[in-house]
């Protein structure tokens, strides 16, 4: 789960938001195929010696983080992917963990164990074998005090010895153990509990990748994600082996000898950034095969509308592991305790205030009218992928004007002095600073179009540093643990396979970057995995219990869901978005030399 690039649409708002239409544009809602099924023959000779050509949708450069225990931004595991993450384990439809992969997992509720066993043939791609170390060493990069992961959440916590590892009252992690030695296969999970969770691919309390100990043990963990064996000579246990990489810009790869599931089978793939507003006509004059297969979704409703009818492509796509986001700096993280604290004297501590904005914007009109079926108003912090947990029933914030002027008088925000811009309840002068990144031509109208429509109802709202930031230096301010330049912001997220909310929005959480905290979070967000959680009905009532809330305090908000859709070239077959395409790149051939 990893902080992302808003990607929204390129064509000018201008006058999309006079009315108090709630409308939602989810029933124009794009269906699409899941995979190409391409009956062409394959050409051996094109695939063998050929090269896929692939797009990273994205308007700053990769910051080129490899490890994914590190990686923090989902354009690095998107200019990585041919890698194959150095995913422990593979999964069925549902992400369910299923044998077959990298290692097996199972799970013994009464001995409250997880145990782990890599496959025999499994090696990096330089050779060497994957150990238990590799599995452990994950967990001890993880939950180093010293660490720059943004990953651990207090979820973790719940391994044994974890905590204690954490804080650096021990030097290693009691609950984890290695029946056959470092170098054996085999790894024994400890835990304080069992979570139903724990089934799925990308819970929070079994990371599910491994780290290449031999070849990294020599770098202090508080310096490995600047160190050459991560962003310059990386190994990797996937299918395809990096060649070269160009700083920020592209990544090159060629089949992994020493991988050991299916091979290889095309020569060469290339994955270059190219900026959001040229991905259009790059598409169209057949410069890439497609973009990078990501669940998160790099295309958006103007990019569908300009690419929907692209001569030799097939759409391919599914509901998407992610969503945008509006979320409000409420307190700070504490390193000393590693958690978030709220603060009652912060600008935006006022729930009137923070519910004020939201309804004032017109999210789905904005939709409406640029997503082209693709993009629709969120209306909770749960997307509909997770269509049990997720609540189709919540209203969100749809525009509402009149409600928003209300909710700021009453709240003591009012216009004094005849100035034209609301004072706080104590008279003081507002400004209120906005944080978005750059991007298209009409993502940043839309920017515009919000701070319009808080200017009507008289907030002073104003970009931090004036005007939209670098993707790096947007996510630089944010992740500071104390950082006051930006009072909202608009993000997104790319998300895990599972479900829980601890390592997005719990008070240990360092993604939780507005530092929403509250007892009643925690509590729900808790019991998401404890004991009751086993009970099916039970849970998705806390899920649904937590969606109400978060709408009510409106910490952190939806702005819209998305549908991942790609266009996919015809010369390409063999190509499925399918959780279950464990072997997504092996599958892969060419039917042609030259794109078609």
């Amino acid at each position: 789960m990893v902080a992302a690039v808003t990607l929204l649409a390129t064509i000018t708002l201008a006058g999309c938001s006079n009315s108090n239409n709630n409308a939602s544009s989810s029933d124009t809602e794009v269906k699409l195929p899941i995979a190409y099924k391409n009956t062409a023959a394959t050409n051996k000779n094109a695939t063998k010696n050929g090269t896929l050509k692939l797009a990273l949708v994205n308007n700053a450069p990769f910051q080129g983080i490899t490890d994914p225990v590190l990686a923090s931004n989902a354009a690095d595991q998107q200019a990585f992917a041919p890698d194959g993450l150095n995913t422990l384990f593979n999964v069925d439809k549902n992400y369910k963990i299923i044998d077959g992969g990298l290692a097996d997992q199972k799970l013994d509720r009464s001995a409250k164990t997880a145990t782990i066993t890599v496959r025999k043939n499994a090696k990096w791609s330089n050779g060497s074998p994957v150990t238990a170390k590799d599995v452990e060493y994950a967990y001890e990069v993880l939950g180093n005090k010293k660490s720059t992961s943004q990953q651990y959440s207090s979820d973790f916590e719940n391994i044994e010895g974890m905590a204690e590892y954490h804080k650096g009252t021990a030097d290693t992690i009691s609950g984890i153990t290695m029946p056959d030695g470092e170098n054996g296969k085999v790894v024994v999970i400890h835990f304080k509990s069992m979570s139903p969770s724990m089934k799925y691919s990308g819970n929070s309390f079994i990371w599910g990748a491994v780290e290449p100990y031999e070849y990294i043990k020599d770098v202090p963990i508080a310096k490995l994600a600047s160190s050459a064996q991560i962003r310059k000579n990386p190994i990797f246990t996937g299918p395809y082996k990096l060649d070269k990489v160009v700083e920020g810009e592209s990544t090159s790869w060629s089949p992994n000898k020493y991988y050991y599931g299916k091979k290889a089978q095309i020569g060469h793939i290339t994955i270059n950034t190219v900026s959001m507003n040229n991905i259009n006509k790059a598409l169209q004059s057949k410069k890439y095969d497609s973009v990078v297969p990501s669940a998160a979704g790099q295309l958006g409703g103007t990019n569908y509308k300009s690419l929907k009818n692209n001569k030799g492509y097939t759409n391919v796509g599914q509901a998407a592991l992610s969503y945008s986001y509006f979320a409000f700096n409420l307190g700070h993280y504490d390193t000393k305790t590693g958690k978030n604290v709220e603060d009652s004297n912060k600008k935006m501590a006022n729930k009137s205030l923070r519910q004020a904005m939201m309804y004032a914007l017109n999210v789905d009109q904005v939709s409406k009218k640029f997503g082209n079926g693709v993009k629709w108003r969120a209306n909770t912090l749960i997307p509909p992928v997770f269509s049990q947990y997720y609540d189709k029933s919540a209203k969100g914030y749809p525009l509402n004007i009149k409600k928003a002027n209300k909710l700021l008088d009453e709240a003591g925000y009012k216009k004094r002095n005849g100035s034209k811009w609301r004072s706080d309840p104590k008279g003081k002068p507002l400004t209120i600073h906005f944080g978005a990144m750059t991007s298209s031509a009409t993502t940043e109208a839309t920017y515009q179009d919000y701070l319009q429509q808080w200017h009507k109802i008289g907030l002073n709202v104003k970009y931090t540093n004036g005007k939209p930031m670098e993707m790096n230096s947007f996510y630089d301010v944010l992740q500071k643990p104390n950082q006051n330049q930006m009072d909202i912001w608009l993000g997104a997220w790319s998300l895990s396979s599972e479900p829980s909310q601890s390592q997005l929005y719990g008070d240990t959480a360092p993604f939780n970057m507005g530092h929403f905290a509250t007892a009643k979070n925690t509590e729900l967000i808790n019991k998401m995995n404890d004991s009751t959680a086993w009970n099916e009905k039970t849970r998705i009532k806390t899920f649904k219990e937590w969606q109400e809330y978060m709408n009510e305090q409106a910490g952190v908000v939806g702005e819209q869901f998305n549908y991942a859709w790609q266009p996919v070239n015809n010369r390409v077959k063999g190509f499925s978005l399918s959780p279950a395409n464990n072997e997504l790149y092996s599958n892969l051939t060419l039917t042609s030399s030259k794109l078609k």
